[in-house]
C-alpha cells in the first residue's frame, strides 16, 4: 500500500510531478460541471492543500455524498498552483471517501464563539484556532524537556496520588474506596484507616515536595506533569486540572532560581519564533494582534529585578486607582502586576522577597524575618507567569514554619528528614503550562488551550 504523506510535506517540500498519497479530511468542497476543488486538511499544519478533482477520476462519483468534515483518501500529482496563496496544489488521480460527514457536521460555519466550541470539544480540534493551539502545544511540550535535557536536569515522575497538601489551601480533590452512602466513622470523622491507603488521599496539587528529596540526590530536577485543584472557581485562568512544569536546584539561591526561570521564558519565547511561525502569525491576525511583537520583546529583553516593597511604593505612588487595594502584607493582585510590569518596567520583572504571612511554609525566612525568599515573574498583558522561592533548608525554621501555619510536622515527617540528613540550599520555581499556552498564543480562556477542560461541573468528554 502506498504510504501517506502529510499535508505539510506536501505543501513545503513535494516536487511538482511528484506522485502522492494524502488523508485528511474535507474543510470545503466545490463541485461544477467537469472539476471539483477539495481543501483537505490533516492537522499537520494550518494550511489546507487544495485538490482538483476532474470529472470522470477513479472514485470522483463518491463525493457527492461527501460534504464537509468528510475523510477522504486521495491519490494523484502534485502540480504547481496557478493561483496565490500555495506553491503547489494536488492533481487527483483517484479519491476514496473513507468517510462521510452530512449537513447535521456541526463545523460547516467558518467561525464559531468558542463558548460553541466548549460544547463539542470532541470536535474543535478540526478547527483552524484550535489546530494551532494543539500543534503549539505539543511543540512547547517538546521545548520543555529540550530546555532541562539539554542543561542535564533529571526527569522525575511525582505521584499523582498524595497524602500531602503542598500548598496547604486544602482544595483537593479525594481519593477513596470507601462507600459514599456509609463511610465508617469514628467519632463522627470518617475513619480513613479502613481506606484503600490508610489515610486520607488526594490528587495531587503540586509536585514541588517529592521534587526536592529527588534535588538532594540528583541535584537538578524537574517534574512536568498534571495537577489538581478542587476550587470552584469559575475565571478565564483556572481549570481542576491543569499541567505544572516545576524545576528543582541544589545548592542554589533565589537569584539563580530567578536566573533559570529568565533562561527558560526566554527560550519558549524563541521557540515558538522560529519553530511555530505560521500558527503564530494566525492568532497574530486573528486572535491578538500585538502578539509576536510581545514575545519577541520578552525574547529580547533584560529581566528587572524589584523588591515587593518597592513594587508596594511604587502602586502607592500610581497616577492610577486600582481595584484592589495596595497594602504592604497584602498579595498582589493581577492588575497590580499588570501595571508594575506594563507601567513601571515596560517589560518583564522578577518581583521578590515577599511578606512571609502570605506565602507557604516551605519558603526560606530572610534575615529580617518579616519576609521569605520568594519571587514572581511578571510580564506584560497577564502579569505572573513564574512563581517559585528558594526553600527552608534549616531543620528548626522549617518546623518551626510548620507550627505557624498549623501544619502537624508528623504528617511531612519525610519532608523534615530531607533537611535532617545533608540539607543544603535548594531553590524551585513553577510554571502553569496552560498559562504560559495562553501567554504564547493570545488566548484569554484556560479552557481553550487545554483539550478537554475540567472545570466546575463539566467533565463529560
Amino acid at each position: 500500500m502506498e504510504r501517506r504523506v502529510s499535508v505539510s510535506h506536501v505543501l513545503t517540500e513535494a516536487a511538482p510531478g511528484v506522485e502522492v498519497l494524502v488523508k485528511g479530511w474535507v474543510r470545503t468542497i466545490r463541485t461544477g460541471k467537469e472539476i471539483t476543488f477539495i481543501a483537505l486538511n490533516d492537522g499537520s499544519c494550518l494550511a489546507s492543500l487544495q485538490v482538483v478533482v476532474d470529472a470522470g477520476t477513479s472514485g470522483e462519483s463518491a463525493l457527492a455524498g461527501a460534504g464537509t468534515g468528510s475523510a477522504v483518501a486521495i491519490g494523484g500529482v502534485v502540480v504547481e498552483s496557478p493561483g496565490a496563496g500555495q506553491r503547489v496544489e494536488l492533481r487527483a488521480a483517484s479519491v476514496e471517501v473513507v468517510g462521510t460527514a452530512d449537513e447535521s457536521y456541526p463545523l460547516q460555519k467558518k467561525r464559531h464563539s468558542f463558548e460553541f466550541l466548549r460544547t463539542i470539544a470532541h470536535l474543535r480540534p478540526r478547527t483552524n484556532t484550535f489546530g494551532a493551539v494543539f500543534r503549539m502545544r505539543s511543540s512547547l511540550s517538546h521545548a520543555v524537556h529540550r530546555f532541562f535535557a539539554d542543561r542535564g536536569f533529571l526527569y522525575v515522575h511525582t505521584p499523582i496520588i498524595t497524602a500531602n497538601d503542598c500548598e496547604g489551601a486544602g482544595e483537593m480533590f479525594r481519593v477513596t474506596t470507601l462507600p459514599m452512602t456509609a463511610p465508617p466513622l469514628v467519632e463522627g470523622s470518617v475513619d480513613y484507616s479502613a481506606d484503600f491507603f490508610g489515610q486520607a488521599t488526594g490528587l495531587t496539587v503540586s509536585g514541588q515536595l517529592e521534587g526536592e528529596l529527588f534535588a538532594l540526590a540528583f541535584s537538578d530536577i524537574y517534574t512536568f506533569g498534571p495537577t489538581f485543584r478542587a476550587e470552584n472557581s469559575n475565571t478565564p485562568r483556572h481549570a481542576a486540572e491543569f499541567w505544572m512544569i516545576e524545576p528543582e536546584m541544589a545548592f542554589a539561591d533565589l537569584m539563580a532560581d530567578a536566573q533559570l526561570a529568565e533562561d527558560f521564558l526566554r527560550y519558549l519565547c524563541r521557540h515558538v519564533l522560529e519553530n511555530c511561525s505560521s500558527d503564530l502569525e494566525f492568532f497574530n491576525e486573528q486572535i491578538d494582534k500585538g502578539l509576536i511583537e510581545r514575545i519577541r520583546k520578552v525574547a529580547d529583553a533584560s529581566f528587572a529585578v524589584m523588591d515587593y516593597t518597592e513594587a508596594i511604593d511604587r502602586l502607592k505612588a500610581a497616577p492610577v486607582r486600582f481595584e484592589y487595594p495596595v497594602e504592604w502584607g497584602l498579595d498582589l493582585q493581577t492588575e497590580h502586576e499588570r501595571y508594575l510590569t506594563e507601567q513601571v518596567v515596560g517589560g518583564p520583572v522578577f518581583i521578590v522577597n515577599y511578606p512571609r504571612g502570605i506565602k507557604a511554609f516551605y519558603m526560606r525566612l530572610n534575615d529580617d524575618g518579616r519576609t521569605v525568599a520568594a519571587m514572581d515573574l511578571l510580564v506584560p498583558k497577564v502579569g505572573e507567569i513564574i512563581g517559585g522561592s528558594q526553600r527552608e533548608e534549616r531543620l528548626d525554621l522549617l518546623l518551626g514554619r510548620m507550627a505557624e501555619v498549623g501544619i502537624d510536622p508528623q504528617d511531612l515527617w519525610w519532608y523534615a528528614d530531607s533537611r535532617r540528613w545533608g540539607s543544603c540550599p535548594h531553590a524551585g520555581f513553577g510554571l502553569g503550562f496552560e498559562r504560559l499556552i495562553m501567554y504564547l498564543t493570545g488566548m484569554e480562556n484556560i479552557r481553550d488551550v487545554i483539550p478537554f477542560p475540567r472545570t466546575p461541573r463539566h467533565a463529560e468528554f
